[in-house]
């Protein structure tokens, strides 16, 4: 089984608005509510490629478990820890055309007084977890929490000899690459911020990449944005894919669909290359749509690749 682990999920309110200005009433032209977070992307695009997953993470109050009927809805299982203060957060993205240019503003919520116990709960269930399985973290998590939580999670892991995934950024990636995550996946400015240093070319993100390698981690994706994506694998093998051509409509969780991409790639094939391709699909489709990707979209954009 393939677990996705989400710190902070949220409910998603995505709406279009003509011309957003701050200060002033906007009429809004689309509006739409996803269940939203890293991990929860992630397992809504593996299941719409048909890999079963379960969503694993925190919930609380009513959006927690409107969060919940969301994510069962579209076929995923489920298995959150309930938190008995606060609420899941609701994060509000707005997308604008200013300036014959599409512009986002974001405003995420807080989410739920999260206790030990419930850290102790959510350990629990890992450590019942199987060495045939996979775990995909991926997201920031909450300030109430100890900033050492994917330490002890990747640690149990790492010692249960599972693969397991990443997608995170800064102190949280770089203090768990020491325990050879199978993937990581940051985007060009990620990557410079982990490495502290600016990266221009094709060959800057490869040696931004093999330092990461270095330090722990088995392959490395970097998100390109249009111009594609990047991977070194763990045998040193580097491939490049471009994008495929289409319309941005709206970017949030296109970066957790190409995990998912890769990885349904990756365990239909064993193949570095194809899975490269289905990760760029994927992560293009769904910015091409205010939903996530299909497998019908990925298939399309694949014919591109």
């Amino acid at each position: 089984m393939i677990y996705t682990i989400t710190f902070n999920p949220a409910l998603d309110y995505i709406t279009q608005v003509e011309n957003f200005k701050i200060g002033e009433i906007n009429r809004t032209k689309t509006e739409t509510i996803l269940p939203g977070g890293k991990g929860l992307n992630v397992s809504i695009v593996l299941k719409n490629l048909e890999i079963e997953n379960t969503a694993l993470g925190f919930v609380a109050g009513f959006t927690g478990e409107e969060l919940i009927r969301k994510i069962e809805s579209q076929g995923v299982k489920t298995d959150f820890v309930k938190v008995e203060k606060g609420m899941t957060r609701i994060n509000i993205k707005i997308s604008s055309m200013n300036e014959k240019k599409v512009k986002e503003t974001a405003l995420n919520g807080m989410g739920p007084q999260i206790t030990e116990n419930d850290i102790e709960v959510l350990m629990e269930k890992i450590q019942k977890m199987s060495t045939k399985d996979t775990v995909i973290l991926a997201g920031s998590i909450p300030k109430n929490i100890d900033k050492d939580i994917y330490e002890k999670i990747c640690k149990e892991l790492n010692e249960k000899k599972m693969t397991f995934i990443v997608d995170s950024t800064q102190e949280l990636l770089i203090n768990v690459l020491k325990y050879k995550p199978f993937l990581i996946k940051p985007n060009k400015e990620e990557l410079e911020e982990t490495v502290n240093c600016k990266i221009s070319t094709k060959e800057d993100i490869i040696e931004a990449a093999k330092k990461l390698k270095e330090m722990g981690a088995q392959n490395v994706l970097v998100s390109l944005g249009n111009d594609g994506a990047l991977l070194l694998t763990k045998d040193d093998k580097t491939y490049y894919s471009k994008a495929p051509k289409g319309q941005v409509v709206n970017t949030v969780g296109s970066g957790d669909s190409m995990v998912a991409g890769f990885l349904a790639g990756y365990y239909q094939t064993q193949d570095y290359e194809y899975a490269l391709k289905t990760g760029v699909a994927a992560g293009s489709a769904s910015a091409f749509s205010v939903q996530l990707a299909t497998k019908k979209d990925v298939d399309l954009l694949l014919k591109q690749l």
